[in-house]
């Protein structure tokens, strides 16, 4: 079995493959403060009540935004398997089919060259991913498996939470998709805003990328494929046709294609 440890600026997710199956996924909160041990300690019972023995456990996958915790998680990979995780680098990019800009190697999250793989590797064709997560995100792939360039955006939440802290009459409302974009009232009117200015800005700038992509690589644009992914996709794919596939767990899946190919 194969065990991954993606780790973002809010939630770690953990998940368990059995070849190539999926057969569970666990999220906990990030926090800096935390030991090795510590994280161990709350994900032990989360293993023994799903009845999992750690000596099936041959590969541990490791994935961070967040440096200061591959030091815990390297811990908690040889509390579960002996061993020490496969990381997610620069180190091992060039074993992998997806190629970087020199600029780009030591700086693009891992969690985005994750993304951008796996599309490349089930799609073989130019590919925008938009990822949903603490940051929104948007990878371009030329079509020579190439990373052509990146665009971050505050994520969804993140602008919510931003709204909530800093405008004292504003308070704490449903993430929820509004009836009508004419608010009458401040919980439509802030769901209008964020939840309908993301879907703008979401469509907007993937029509930007994709002209972009044409432009500077010349594929062609009809060749591009969107793929969706992070917690908050689900948020915009109702109430949009931008994307061509969904996928909440295309980082999970690419963590464990590049355990497969590291061996």
């Amino acid at each position: 079995m194969t065990l991954i440890f993606d780790i973002g600026n809010t939630n770690i997710k953990t998940a368990l493959f059995d070849g190539d199956k999926l057969l569970y996924t666990w999220r906990i909160s990030t926090d800096l403060k935390r030991t090795g041990d510590e994280y161990f300690s709350l994900l032990r019972p989360l293993f023994r009540d799903a009845e999992i023995d750690f000596s099936k456990i041959s590969t541990v996958v490791l994935s961070t935004v967040v440096p200061a915790l591959i030091g815990p998680f390297v811990i908690v990979s040889q509390h579960f398997s002996g061993k020490k995780p496969v990381i997610i680098g620069p180190d091992i990019y060039s074993k992998l089919p997806l190629k970087l800009p020199e600029t780009a190697v030591h700086e693009i999250g891992t969690d985005l060259y994750c993304d951008a793989l796996e599309a490349w590797c089930r799609y073989k064709c130019p590919c925008i991913v938009t990822d949903f997560g603490t940051a929104l995100s948007f990878t371009a792939i030329d079509a020579n498996a190439n990373i052509a360039g990146v665009a971050i955006a505050p994520g969804i939440r993140t602008a919510f939470n931003s709204l909530f802290a800093n405008a004292a009459q504003i308070p704490a409302i449903p993430l929820d998709i509004p009836p009508t974009s004419l608010g009458k009232n401040t919980v439509v009117s802030v769901q209008s805003g964020i939840v309908l200015g993301y879907k703008g800005l979401v469509e907007g700038l993937l029509k930007q990328m994709k002209e972009d992509l044409v432009k500077e690589t010349g594929c062609k644009i009809e060749d591009i494929k969107v793929i969706a992914t992070g917690g908050l996709n689900s948020m915009l794919s109702p109430i949009t046709d931008a994307f061509d596939y969904v996928d909440k767990d295309l980082t999970l899946c690419a963590m464990k294609r590049i355990a497969d190919i590291i061996g």
